[in-house]
């Protein structure tokens, strides 16, 4: 079905207590998860959800949590660091902080896929109006990376617009396409949900 019959079909849902996430889910075929590594981060039109953000910097910001280099110290053990990866959905850091960055948070930052990178969140001039442009990139920017041949990725809330909630779908579909080895052949088929309700197939 279009997408929005399937939207249509998931608001006839029993009402829940709380505002349910639409998730979008794209089925894959022909890859192989080791050789063909998805790992990408998509512009989304419409934001949907606050993101916690920490940053590294040399000096306290008050745009973002901060872990001065002065602090680093305090995380000579996996589990703080552990901790550090629950609490907050992405990291930034300055450019000249990342070889400590790497060494003393990186052995869990890394497996856990919120290492500060170029594409978000390495500032290379650490000032208050380039934290807060990297803040409002990121609250509209999903991490989307493949850990098996199928990917989970919420887009929306059932409080949104139909339109807002379609607008997103399509930058996430186009994204992860134009990253597939053999694009349009390597997609087998697409969902979408609601936290509590059924899949739904659709056709973009």
């Amino acid at each position: 079905m279009k997408i929005n019959e399937a939207l249509t079909e998931l608001r006839k849902e029993k009402e829940r207590k709380f505002n349910q996430t639409i998730d979008l889910i794209i089925n894959l075929k022909g890859i192989d998860i080791k050789r063909d590594q998805l790992n990408v981060v998509v512009q989304i039109p419409n934001k949907f959800k606050d993101k916690q953000v920490c940053g590294f910097l040399t000096e306290k910001s008050k745009f973002v949590d901060t872990i001065t280099e002065l602090e680093f110290k305090k995380y000579s053990e996996k589990k703080e660091i552990k901790q550090l990866v629950k609490n907050y959905d992405y990291f930034i850091a300055a450019g000249k902080l990342m070889p400590k960055v790497a060494t003393t948070f990186g052995k869990v930052l890394g497996p856990a896929g919120k290492m500060p990178s170029p594409q978000l969140g390495i500032l290379m001039q650490e000032s208050e109006h380039n934290i807060k442009e990297v803040l409002e990139k990121i609250s509209t920017s999903l991490k989307i990376r493949m850990k098996e041949p199928s990917i989970k990725v919420p887009i929306g809330k059932m409080s949104m617009d139909d339109q807002k909630i379609i607008e997103n779908i399509n930058s996430v579909y186009r994204a992860i396409e134009n990253v597939l080895p053999n694009k349009k052949e390597n997609l087998k088929n697409v969902l979408i949900k609601s936290t509590m309700g059924k899949p739904l197939r659709v056709e973009l």
